[in-house]
């Protein structure tokens, strides 16, 4: 996987690669067991700090996607708890679809842009 940073975002540059490592596991370009670059290595490949790769790894680990094995680093292991990671897409979810329906974004328009979603995702259930 590329992860491509955007030095011009508002997001915290840690935020960006946290997210693009969580799309590359849930579009199935890292799977379970895989070992992540090491820190300096990928600190390296996209031009940014080491704290702020440690620190994405470190909040990945937190949510649950990444363990941390001493000889091979951050490894992807998704064993987040069903129940936990339901209610925090509940939590999510409601400020998204209050800010939709503040713009008028109808349900159908919803279920048909998550649809889409989870196809890009290969269509996970």
């Amino acid at each position: 996987m590329v992860i491509e940073i955007d030095f011009n975002s508002e997001e915290a540059l840690y935020m960006q690669l946290h997210n693009q490592i969580i799309l590359g596991i849930a579009t199935s370009q890292f799977k379970e067991g895989e070992a992540l670059p090491s820190v300096r290595q990928l600190a390296e490949d996209i031009g940014i700090n080491m704290h702020t790769v440690n620190k994405a790894y470190t909040v990945l680990k937190q949510e649950g996607f990444v363990k941390v094995d001493r000889r091979r680093g951050a490894v992807i292991a998704v064993d987040i708890d069903k129940l936990c990671a339901m209610e925090e897409m509940e939590k999510e979810l409601r400020v998204v679809l209050a800010k939709g329906t503040c713009k008028n974004i109808s349900r159908e328009e919803v279920h048909a842009l998550i649809d889409e979603i989870y196809e890009d995702y290969g269509g996970m259930k």
